[in-house]
């Protein structure tokens, strides 16, 4: 590429996420006059050996969730060693960024700081060469859309709800293309609403957009989904089908798991996965992620060994989108696909090896969103770009959900004929 290209000033502001926090944005400017930019999300369930977000620490202000700090790093540190060089060189940046952090969580810059810059680098190459993000990553083979898998109940912390279990999605899988698969999606969460207000339940939604009634149980939150799909006229599992997150670690104990949340009480590892069998005999469940803590990874091994042929067994706190882990989850056998959040590793670099590792393995690949959320829709052409094949944003509410939805209708759209979409489970 020619000097037109080049990275001439990197801006930073501290924004506002949705969950009402901090969170950082930042713009590159190249010398043909390009500018792009990206916000960075932020998790609440997050898993133990995430890459590091850079926070200010002041309790007088933000109650120390300010991200000046961040900004420093980015304006100060990253901007006078990135000014000049190639944008389009997405590898040798986010290289070099993480050897000037120099630490191996990405403490000392942020990985907050790291990753917005990584974004927004990759947005204006692709903007410098009048290119969609997902062809500037992905190239002419950048044609399937994700499966997208909407989380309609809410529990655990992102909701004060009854239920143990963090989130309840539907997955569309019977849809013949990504529009339908939001048709489908939008008519099963309007179904829902009518049964909960019918049942005098609450419809007030949760930090991702999904409900957060007080239901008698966990298991019952499955059989009011299951009626919502009938309701809106489609055959649950055939049409559409279920997948969990439990985000087991956020009920992990030195007891076991506690699920006195919604009456059922401790389990211990057996217990646990005895009760995963159950559910998926009984409901038409087709993922489940995090159904242990991040460091069980023995219970990751058995359930895989049990389900694993009928059940994609999705790490996300386990594997934090870290090739380390993820190789050694593929050697182990402890799951068969990966949650990807490319704030979880810190730059787009990163999150593309994890992605390849596990495409390489024959493992299945969900990118998502996290609970902060901002309007970014970067892993929408994410998943697009890297042919991920499955995506999760919340449910169909609250803006900053569906703008990575209605980013994928765009690209549907542009592709045309072009375009594929797959179930992920046929």
């Amino acid at each position: 590429m020619t000097s037109v290209s080049r990275i001439q000033r990197l801006e930073a502001l501290e924004i506002i996420d949705s969950r009402g926090h901090p969170t950082l944005q930042v713009t590159v400017s190249l010398s043909d006059g390009t500018t792009a930019t990206a916000a960075v999300p932020s998790g609440a369930s997050t898993g133990l050996h995430e890459a590091a977000e850079l926070r200010d620490g002041d309790r007088a202000r933000y109650g120390g969730r300010g991200v000046r700090k961040a900004v420093a790093s980015v304006e100060k540190d990253i901007a006078a060693t990135l000014k000049g060089r190639d944008v389009h060189d997405q590898v040798g940046i986010d290289e070099h960024m993480i050897a000037l952090d120099g630490t191996a969580n990405k403490s000392r810059l942020g990985a907050n700081s790291l990753l917005g810059t990584s974004m927004a680098v990759a947005q204006a190459a692709a903007a410098s060469d009048g290119r969609s993000l997902y062809a500037h990553l992905g190239g002419e083979a950048a044609t399937l859309l994700p499966m997208p898998f909407m989380n309609v109940l809410n529990g655990g912390k992102h909701a004060d709800s009854s239920l143990d279990f963090q989130e309840f999605m539907l997955v569309p899988l019977g849809a013949p293309s990504f529009a339908e698969a939001m048709r489908y999606g939008v008519e099963v969460y309007a179904a829902l609403r009518e049964l909960l207000r019918a049942r005098s339940l609450s419809t007030a939604v949760g930090d991702e957009g999904g409900f957060a009634p007080r239901l008698e149980s966990n298991e019952a939150a499955c059989a009011i989904i299951v009626a919502a799909i009938e309701r809106a006229g489609y055959h649950p599992g055939r049409d559409v089908a279920i997948a969990l997150d439990p985000a087991a670690s956020s009920f992990a104990t030195a007891a076991g798991y506690d699920l006195s949340r919604s009456g059922t009480g401790i389990l211990d590892r057996e217990a646990l996965l005895a009760l995963y069998g159950r559910w998926i005999d009984t409901w038409p469940i087709v993922s489940i992620e995090d159904g242990f803590a991040e460091d069980d990874w023995t219970a990751f091994q058995a359930q895989t060994a049990a389900h694993g042929a009928r059940l994609q067994i999705v790490g996300d706190d386990l594997l934090v989108t870290n090739p380390t882990f993820i190789e050694r989850a593929i050697v182990q056998r402890a799951g068969n696909a990966a949650l990807i959040k490319p704030n979880q590793i810190g730059t787009v670099t990163e999150t593309a090896r994890s992605i390849r590792l596990c495409q390489e393995a024959g493992w299945g690949t969900m990118v998502s969103h996290r609970s902060g959320e901002t309007t970014d829709t970067f892993i929408a052409d994410l998943a697009v770009g890297l042919g991920c094949g499955q995506i999760k944003s919340g449910a169909p509410c609250r803006g900053e959900r569906l703008a990575k939805y209605n980013r994928l209708l765009a690209i549907e759209a542009e592709l045309g004929s072009r375009a594929r979409f797959a179930n992920p489970f046929a």
